[in-house]
């Protein structure tokens, strides 16, 4: 049988070489335990479709719900257990093919397989003498059985065997700034999905026009990654028209499209649990009108001035003040702000409208995991491999009546992936229209 995701034997050293990262960073005597996800539910007996958790996938490569895995170095060797769904016919001709414990072994690498309903006799005999737990269980499936095992494995062995009552500690402490610099491996399945969001981005600009729901671009989207090998989104779609786009995360995606507004799309393609995440700013009938151009022109102002800082070496926060300031230096422009330059990033009265942070990791999700501070609190710098969205953007909602009217209902974010290179950065989602220009002459020719 062969494993029923791309994940699995092709990759056994891969998934290998990362837990052995892992167990680089544990003290001895240590044990990890992580729980992978279960199926969920939608309706009655429908259920949603499954996807595993990140960290679990990222050091196992097992792509089935309810699995559990055990992992500590012994005598030099990094072990792994897993406890899986045993094979069952019946079921598998229902809801697909299982791996069992058989194929756990044979196609990811695991010294050790049994059923999941095994698991608490296994991890006693596992426990011993182990000074130091770390639990990987972000949904806190082992909340209620860790504490009686363990106690339950301190009582019943022999005292020389207990060096000490276990520590447990959260295993992201450790395992998440692994996940923050990206192998080429990784880099190859973002730049998919990369591509993949681009030629959405350029299919909606091609098909918008007033009159068009967004819920009709919000399928359109999905349907041009599908035919990118891409089978789901990173997040769900922001088909924002007019003044929703001053929702930050607007979903509903049900209303009609205004001739005269703009419209702002952030959707990202996932591919292979790696994620995208992209947002461009449009007229809905091809032309910005002058005020709309203004803040786009603005925003778009900001977010280049922080991708040509890019580089090893730079304070993460510096992106996030780059930006800042030439949003306000615009608003004060503008005369949307008033008072010098130095009193508006003082008194930080550009946060009206500019509400939320410029960037974040870009990984297996979307919205990363990895510290942005050092050990001593300082922003981390950055490094080669490291993988981030950059997002300026500017928010005037309709009902702001103490700004002039022409700016009222626009909501405009310009949002690229960016990746850290040896000597500089790579801008990955360059390829979708940026600048109004751009953007502008690409809606005449889809005309």
């Amino acid at each position: 049988m062969q494993p029923p995701t791309h994940f699995g034997s092709r990759d056994k050293t891969m998934y290998a070489e990362r837990r052995q990262q892992l167990l680089n960073r544990l003290p001895t005597d240590s044990l990890a335990i992580l729980a992978g996800y279960p199926q969920r539910v939608r309706s009655k007996n429908i259920k949603y479709h499954f996807r595993q958790d990140n960290d679990f996938l990222y050091l196992t490569g097992f792509n089935e719900p309810d699995a559990l895995a055990l992992m500590w170095r012994e005598d030099h060797e990094d072990k792994l257990v897993l406890f899986c769904r045993p094979r069952d016919p019946a079921a598998e001709v229902s809801f697909g093919r299982r791996s069992g414990p058989e194929g756990a072994i044979e196609h990811f690498g695991a010294d050790e397989a049994y059923a999941i309903a095994d698991f608490d006799e296994v991890l006693l005999q596992k426990l011993a003498g182990k000074c130091d737990i770390f639990l990987g269980d972000e949904l806190g499936r082992l909340n209620d059985k860790l504490w009686p095992l363990l106690n339950r494995q301190r009582h019943t062995s022999p005292f020389d065997a207990i060096k000490s009552y276990p520590i447990l500690t959260p295993l992201a402490k450790v395992l998440h700034p692994l996940r923050v610099i990206k192998t080429d491996h990784e880099l190859g399945l973002i730049r998919h999905a990369v591509k993949a969001s681009v030629e959405g981005h350029k299919a909606l600009l091609r098909k918008v026009r007033p009159g068009l729901n967004e819920a009709q671009l919000a399928a359109h989207f999905m349907a041009t990654i599908a035919d990118n090998q891409c089978l789901d989104v990173a997040y769900p779609n922001i088909v924002a028209g007019g003044n929703n786009a001053c929702c930050l995360h607007y979903e509903d995606n049900c209303c009609e499209l205004k001739d005269g507004e703009l419209l702002l799309v952030d959707a990202g393609a996932e591919y292979h649990h790696y994620c995208a995440d992209i947002t461009r700013t449009f007229p809905i009938n091809g032309r910005f009108a002058p005020a709309q151009r203004q803040i786009h022109d603005l925003v778009l102002k900001a977010l280049d001035a922080a991708i040509a800082l890019v580089r090893p070496g730079l304070p993460w926060d510096s992106l996030y003040q780059t930006c800042m300031r030439v949003l306000a230096e615009g608003l004060i422009e503008l005369g949307l702000l008033t008072g010098s330059i130095d009193e508006v990033m003082h008194s930080e009265s550009y946060h009206r409208f500019t509400v939320h942070k410029t960037g974040h990791w870009l990984g297996m999700d979307v919205h990363d995991v990895g510290p942005y501070h050092d050990s001593e609190g300082k922003w981390r710098t950055l490094e080669a491999g490291m993988v981030f969205t950059l997002e300026p953007g500017l928010y005037f909602p309709a009902d702001a009546e103490d700004i002039p009217a022409k700016y009222r209902g626009i909501g405009v974010r310009i949002e690229d992936d960016i990746l850290v290179t040896e000597d500089g950065h790579e801008n990955l989602s360059r390829g979708a229209p940026r600048s109004a220009a751009e953007i502008e002459a690409f809606m005449a020719q889809a005309d």
